[in-house]
């Protein structure tokens, strides 16, 4: 027997999934219904006053969900009952915007008082930031909990390094239920990213013993990031943008200057010489809507990373301490 045509629209409405586990668009809005505004105004103001918070948030939310699942136990002090992520080595002294996130949370709690986990704070906080910057905004499932302890092994065995092979870093996604795809479009985020000069300078003056610069770098672009950072000691932890064309607005720039041997991590360049993924960063460079497309959606498969919902967890009143 068939179904009537208004039947089955009627079918697949009510069993099409709406949420992601016990993620729900609507999570929050009745009981939380201005939660979207109170962030991206938060975003807006510190964005006004610090170029680089939007890059640093990324930053923050992929290595709290890369290395431990979303749970923002990235956002956790040092207890004794456990060692804070902030110390770990990929963390320190490169991870920022703790205030911002812990400011967001306190202005959400005024008005809606232990209702919103952190991590869909840090969670909606990239998404505006990234809007904010240029880029495409995504719809996000929400009602994440937050953790109740921190894994400072699994943020430093677990965090891509910019010094890893390409197959250490498809590995370390592939753990988590990401994909090849999302490897390249996430590295994407570094359109508005800045990195130490140590991370890239043995690039710059004596390449694998040659006295040279990488061949396989601009020439143009070697010369300039030789002067920013100099073969001494002192400008190891100077930043440089990675995209130094386009550095605060989030583009697909970042994809052409691979396609033109400017990138400056070696760990990005090989995206566009490795035959896996050469054909995905041409299009990228090409088709600014693809990019922007696969990026939020990226973007959402990382945010649902080891995800904690229902009873589990909890919702902290403060980001930095479990309750």
């Amino acid at each position: 027997m068939h179904l009537p045509v208004t039947n089955l629209v009627f079918c697949l409405l009510v069993f099409q999934p709406f949420v992601y586990g016990q993620l729900d668009y609507k999570f929050y809005d009745y009981t939380c219904p201005n939660l979207t505004k109170i962030v991206r105004f938060g975003l807006w103001s510190a964005m006004a006053n610090d170029t680089r918070i939007a890059a640093s948030l990324l930053r923050m939310h992929f290595h709290d969900c890369i290395s431990n699942g979303c749970d923002a136990s990235i956002l956790l002090d040092e207890t004794s009952s456990f060692r804070s992520e902030k110390d770990a080595i990929p963390n320190r002294n490169s991870v920022r915007g703790f205030e911002l996130i812990e400011s967001i949370k306190t202005n959400v709690e005024k008005v809606c008082p232990n209702t919103v986990s952190c991590i869909d704070i840090l969670t909606l906080a990239v998404r505006e930031a990234v809007f904010l910057s240029g880029g495409r905004y995504w719809p996000l499932a929400l009602g994440r909990r937050d953790g109740l302890t921190a894994n400072i092994t699994a943020s430093n065995t677990e965090i891509p390094s910019p010094f890893e092979s390409l197959d250490g870093i498809i590995a370390k996604f592939t753990a988590k239920g990401l994909d090849l795809k999302d490897v390249v479009a996430l590295s994407g985020a570094h359109t508005i990213g800045f990195s130490q000069c140590f991370t890239f300078k043995f690039r710059l003056f004596n390449f694998s013993g040659s006295g040279a610069p990488d061949p396989t770098l601009d020439a143009s672009l070697a010369t300039s990031l030789q002067t920013a950072c100099p073969n001494q000691d002192e400008s190891d932890t100077k930043l440089v943008p990675l995209d130094r064309v386009t550095t605060t607005r989030f583009d697909n720039v970042f994809f052409k200057n691979l396609v033109n041997n400017s990138g400056v991590l070696a760990s990005d360049q090989v995206l566009m010489t490795d035959n896996r993924t050469s054909a995905m960063v041409l299009n990228y460079s090409k088709f600014p809507f693809l990019f922007a497309k696969d990026f939020g959606d990226s973007m959402v498969k990382l945010s649902n990373v080891g995800a904690i919902t229902g009873q589990n967890g909890q919702v902290r009143n403060k980001c930095n301490l479990v309750n």
